[in-house]
């Protein structure tokens, strides 16, 4: 038995939780037309995330924005060496949005956020050849925002508040080389499980007009760190008596910086720009602990790596009932060459937005976005941290295609 747990915990050493290269850039339809840029931007109650700062600024006393994005992704994976091809068949993710504002005086703005920064569901085939490194993982975080504002002057305001963190995994993988597993059907595999796992954190934000057509924008989130405890192992097809056990872990959520400014070119254009660093790496290792007391730790090196993202975004006033948006994003991928694992297809990528409001009166509009994420393909491996498992490599080419759907409301 102690030989088996000990190939056990060997297997899991190629296994993330929470894939951190799975930041979801989708917290507004506004937005991310315009190539997710908002720091800046001061024209809709998604300030409550970008920058709680600006909530003063903002002309109408109270402010709803909400929305929806389907997310439809795909991986294709090909080993060089033998040809074998291998796709992903994930099912469209849908993160959500939802933003309130109430001007309280002309110096003091209150609201709330609440938004899916983090979440992605990857489904291989159940015979795909990195079965030992993951089948499937399912990913989820939903972040909760209080935020206040206040106007310092009639050119500088500053805002922020607490985040309140609820989250949850489900991973899948196979178990390769447990002995007697030779004479079973299928793959022997293990499942783990933490759902509502809670954490907190903070926003602060400064927003500085020095005129009327210049804005300049500053936000910055702390890290979260996720800590689960006493999560679900179960086994599936498992020769002999399975391990009775659960899992402890825990796994940052990283700070993030984001600098912006935006400038009304003239009466209909605006253009924005944003910076964001990610500081992604806080994620070293995910280690995990299991209860029974028999079963080995498992250490499982990520090495991840500060990351920085472009954005640009432009903003046309066609008419009274219609403004079009249009932008462009570059994000760096966090993950360090030798750890690039399956269970996060993430290499550098391009991302180009589109979208449009429309007024359907004074108070209400409908919002339209879409995205088209296209990552450069990528010749990479997973290098195994010991000599229990063989390293993993090959060719992985990923596109993302997001739609999104949101009102607007201010009164």
């Amino acid at each position: 038995m102690k030989k088996l747990l000990f190939v056990l915990a060997s297997c899991l050493t190629f296994s993330s939780i929470y894939a951190g290269g799975y930041r979801v850039s989708i917290q507004g339809q506004r937005a991310l037309a315009m190539g997710h840029t908002g720091v800046a931007v001061v024209n809709s109650a998604e300030l409550a995330f970008f920058n709680p700062a600006g909530l003063v600024f903002l002309e109408n006393k109270l402010n709803v924005s909400a929305g929806v994005t389907g997310i439809i992704t795909n991986t294709k994976y090909q080993n060089l060496d033998t040809r074998q091809a291998f796709e992903t068949d994930s099912p469209v993710g849908t993160p959500i949005n939802l933003y309130a504002t109430y001007k309280i005086s002309d110096k003091f703005s209150a609201g709330i956020a609440v938004y899916t920064p983090y979440g992605s569901r990857v489904d291989w085939p159940s015979d795909w050849a990195g079965g030992f490194l993951v089948n499937s993982i399912e990913l989820s975080a939903v972040f909760i925002n209080p935020v206040v504002s206040f106007k310092v002057n009639d050119a500088l305001s500053i805002g922020g508040g607490p985040i309140y963190a609820i989250g949850g995994v489900n991973f899948n993988r196979s178990i390769e080389a447990v002995p007697g597993s030779e004479s079973l059907s299928g793959p022997s595999t293990i499942e783990l499980d933490a759902e509502g796992v809670t954490a907190w954190g903070w926003k602060a934000s400064v927003l500085f007009r020095p005129t009327d057509k210049l804005n300049i924008g500053a936000s910055y989130q702390s890290q979260i760190d996720i800590n689960a405890e006493n999560g679900d192992v179960s086994f599936q097809n498992f020769p002999g008596e399975a391990p009775q056990t659960g899992f402890n872990a825990t796994l940052p959520l990283p700070s993030e910086l984001t600098l912006g400014l935006s400038y009304q070119v003239n009466d209909k254009l605006l253009l924005a720009f944003d910076f964001n660093r990610a500081y992604w790496g806080a994620y070293e290792s995910l280690d995990i602990t299991f209860t029974d007391g028999e079963t080995p730790d498992s250490i499982n090196p990520r090495n991840y790596e500060d990351a920085s993202t472009y954005r640009f975004g432009a903003q046309y006033d066609y008419n009274s009932k219609f403004t079009f948006r249009a932008g462009y994003y570059f994000d760096e991928t966090p993950v360090a060459s030798g750890f690039f694992s399956p269970e996060t297809p993430r290499n550098d990528s391009h991302a180009f937005t589109g979208g449009l409001s429309f007024n359907i009166n004074n108070n209400l509009a409908i919002d339209a976005s879409f995205l088209y994420i296209y990552f450069a393909e990528v010749d990479e491996s997973f290098d195994s941290p010991n000599d229990s498992a063989p390293a993993f490599g090959g060719t992985y080419k990923s596109n993302v295609f997001a739609p999104g759907l949101g009102i607007t409301y201010k009164l």
